[in-house]
């Protein structure tokens, strides 16, 4: 059966540390995407970004202006059976990310490890500094594409 899968991302720019971003790796496979996640039954597109960022960093958000959404058709890299449609939000941070941070990719500490021995599955955050932000800092194709608007002057 063919479905749709609708994914929400923030876009959280820091004037002095660059843009967020998450470093993921999942079943083998290693990623850096925006922050975000997929939408559930009964929820708006504001509301599941605002609840990803909650899971994901514990960080409450406000969620600003559209960016993008996926205007072409784009199958999923982890169900072909799956087209991924995409929303791009401005985040903005309520609080300050008591959380943790990183310096380089990919850069796991135990805990983050035991949970993907776990699951398949873990995360990192990082900022990606401005001058060193473009789509080659991202994996996904449509993040790239986000990427490159919001490089343009």
């Amino acid at each position: 059966m063919k479905k749709f899968t609708i994914r929400v991302y923030g876009i959280l720019q820091d004037p002095q540390r660059g843009v967020l971003v998450s470093d993921e790796w999942i079943r083998e496979d290693r990623f850096t995407k925006f922050p975000g996640g997929g939408l559930e039954f009964g929820e708006g597109t504001r509301d599941c970004l605002a609840r990803e960022f909650m899971e994901e960093m514990n960080l409450r958000v406000s969620v600003k202006e559209h960016i993008y959404t996926t205007d072409y058709f784009q199958r999923s890299a982890f169900n072909p059976a799956h087209q991924i449609i995409s929303i791009y939000y401005a985040v903005q941070p309520e609080e300050e990310f008591a959380g943790i941070l990183k310096n380089k990719p990919f850069d796991f500490d135990e805990e983050e490890l035991a949970r993907y021995r776990e699951t398949k599955q873990t995360e990192a955050f990082r900022f990606v500094h401005w001058s060193e932000f473009g789509p080659e800092a991202l994996s996904l194709p449509i993040d790239k594409i986000v990427a490159a608007q919001l490089r343009k002057p």
